[in-house]
């Protein structure tokens, strides 16, 4: 995986995804934490381990979010076909990148129904 991402360090307020933007690359965030907003309202905040920008490489639809450091943020970042290649290659991470996303969704289902 390092052979194929570019590690970045970003100043805190910089933003890495914008909401309704075109996704061309994720950022897995080594060090830092960065605020999660939909439709300017903070909905998370997250920290190492984290990835963002999935969603939009994984459908190829706009961002569903604004991210922006909230401190000095070192991260890991992918291109398009960069990821999709790990995701093929591997296993283990398409795994993760999975039970991740279910664990959104379920968050997303007990909020709006309980």
């Amino acid at each position: 995986m390092a052979q194929a991402t570019d590690e970045v360090v970003l100043p805190a307020g910089k933003t890495l995804c914008q909401q309704g933007s075109l996704g061309r690359e994720v950022f897995v965030i080594i060090d830092g934490t960065a605020e999660v907003r939909r439709n300017d309202t903070k909905v998370a905040t997250v920290g190492p381990g984290t990835c963002v920008g999935e969603l939009a490489l994984l459908d190829h639809g706009p961002r569903t979010a604004t991210v922006i450091a909230e401190t000095p943020i070192t991260a890991l970042v992918l291109g398009v076909r960069e990821f999709a290649a790990i995701i093929d290659e591997v296993p283990s991470i398409a795994h993760k990148l999975l039970r991740a996303l279910a664990a959104r969704i379920r968050a997303l289902d007990s909020q709006i129904y309980g």
